[in-house]
């Protein structure tokens, strides 16, 4: 492989080797027909299309023809309007919410000070689940609304369908996460930057 950096430390130099095994990737049919259908979208909506316009494209491209949303349940209604938007486009849709077939926190072993309501029956989400039922549907791509960090990778792990997210959740930012990070260096400089600190110490 020619190399196109003088930095010691970049990939191109460091792991040439993995480089051209995940070139080789994009032989295998399945894993070039998403990435196809990734940079066609690039082209034609960039700057234009909204991130639903574009997940609807790539369902299109990829010959997606049942959308499965994994939906937090309080984002149940946000979840309802994508739904009725995705239909009108002539999508099937599967959806489920997190509190499906929820789990018990003390099945997981939490302690009771580690809930967010001590005391009280607190149920986890269940994204094992969400995932488990929409490959049971059939789905042929997932999108995720609004699931919790964590929750949103235990759905990934266990979709069958390839996954792509439409919301990411930040109560604090609005469900805008990137926020943060355009604040990281102004308002949220402090709490940010001594994050593990604080956390260690509160």
């Amino acid at each position: 492989m020619k190399t196109i950096s003088n930095l010691k430390d970049c990939p191109i130099n460091t792991s040439s080797d993995t480089l051209q095994k995940a070139r080789a990737k994009y032989n295998v049919p399945e894993v070039r027909k998403l990435a196809q259908a990734a940079s066609r979208i690039e082209a034609k909506g960039y700057m234009k299309w909204t991130r639903l316009e574009e997940t609807m494209e790539f369902a299109r491209l990829i010959g997606a023809n049942k959308i499965g949303i994994a939906c937090c349940v309080g984002l149940r209604n946000e979840a309802r309007i994508a739904k009725e938007i995705m239909e009108k486009n002539g999508f099937e849709i599967a959806s489920v919410v997190c509190k499906t077939g929820c789990v018990l926190k003390e099945e997981l072993g939490l302690r009771d000070d580690e809930k967010v309501n001590p005391g009280s029956v607190e149920p986890m989400c269940n994204p094992v689940a969400q995932a488990m039922l929409l490959a049971d549907a059939g789905t042929d791509l997932n999108v995720l609304i609004g699931l919790c960090v964590g929750h949103d990778s235990l759905f990934m792990m266990h979709s069958k369908a390839p996954v792509t997210v439409l919301v990411a959740k930040d109560r604090v930012m609005a469900h805008n996460p990137i926020g943060a990070i355009y604040q990281a260096d102004k308002y949220y400089r402090g709490k940010l930057r001594d994050h593990n600190l604080k956390r260690n110490v509160g």
